[in-house]
């Protein structure tokens, strides 16, 4: 249990890195927060601790990004660096997995737990994320395949692999397999094609597993560009598609993103050069975005809607 403990450890952090650890037991105690360095956690005394608490009824989680040197507290602002994206499978997992390993839209995960029977915890271990960049991928992923959209912050914690899930009788030990050693960057995420395509791009058994209907985000794709293509006002249109989908963890975000890289993706097919693309986007959103992220955004989007295109045409 210490040893499958310790290479997931070694595996997503480096030395001297800073781990926040949670503690939590079932019967309704007060959850108990350490924040330790790694070599400390490595130790074989307090892995032995960690154990023990485990046999007697502590269900043992860990931070998916390690936080600043010095931290008391499991914050957003005390994350130092993202190191994982994730995403919390709890229903339908075997398939939901499968479909996730076949798809085009993501790369093979570096770690899949299986924290319960067919429920699951996927990461990839990337770069060149930010906090925000990051928490807004880890919506897309709980949208595109069915995961958990609670799980989103970039401070949430995850269950460690090597001791036993209490939340089931009898307890059920969390397993861990590697199926990849990659570092991926942003550019290796293609969620936006996920959502455009009408069906995900899935292959071989995957896709008889999941039920042969459109999800909810891809009837908005798909209304959204009608109503686009017909010269619906982008303005009407996000506040529309917000109040229709107040089931999202962020309504006014989800709209607005659908829209506008459904514009930019209109516009680009018209012959619309890039650059109008941008400034484009940057009007449409300037009053309800400071600038410096107005600009960035639009930038990534007008990226985006191209790269969906290009996509489209090499499938």
């Amino acid at each position: 249990m210490s040893q499958t403990a310790k290479d997931f450890l070694t595996r997503c952090f480096a030395p001297a890195e800073t781990i926040a650890l949670l503690l939590r037991r079932d019967n309704g105690d007060r959850p108990a927060q350490r924040i330790v360095r790694l070599e400390q956690l490595l130790m074989p005394r307090y892995l032995g601790w960690l154990t023990h608490e485990n046999h007697n009824g502590a269900n043992v989680y860990i931070t998916a990004n390690p936080l600043r040197s010095g931290s008391r507290r499991r914050t957003k602002e005390s994350i130092a660096a993202v190191r994982h994206l994730y995403i919390d499978i709890d229903f339908a997992g075997e398939a939901r997995v499968a479909a996730l390993r076949a798809s085009d839209a993501v790369p093979a995960p570096t770690a899949i737990l299986s924290t319960s029977p067919a429920k699951y915890q996927v990461l990839w271990r990337v770069e060149g994320f930010g906090v925000e960049l990051q928490e807004s991928t880890l919506k897309h992923l709980a949208l595109t395949f069915g995961g958990d959209p609670a799980c989103t912050d970039c401070n949430r914690v995850l269950r460690m692999p090597g001791f036993l899930n209490y939340k089931y009788s009898p307890a059920h030990p969390v397993t861990v397999e590697y199926p990849c050693d990659a570092i991926y960057s942003p550019d290796d995420f293609h969620l936006d094609n996920a959502i455009a395509d009408s069906v995900l791009p899935l292959r071989g058994i995957a896709h008889s597993l999941l039920p042969n209907k459109q999800t909810h985000s891809e009837q908005d794709w798909a209304w959204v560009l009608e109503k686009l293509s017909h010269g619906e006002d982008a303005a009407k249109l996000t506040q529309t598609l917000a109040l229709r989908r107040s089931d999202k963890p962020n309504p006014l975000y989800y709209a607005q993103r659908t829209v506008d890289v459904a514009s930019a993706r209109l516009w680009l097919i018209e012959g619309i050069r890039i650059d109008d693309v941008i400034t484009m986007l940057e009007s449409r959103r300037r009053f309800e975005i400071p600038t410096a992220r107005c600009s960035a955004r639009a930038r990534e989007i007008a990226a985006t809607a191209q790269r969906m295109i290009t996509h489209r045409k090499s499938a």
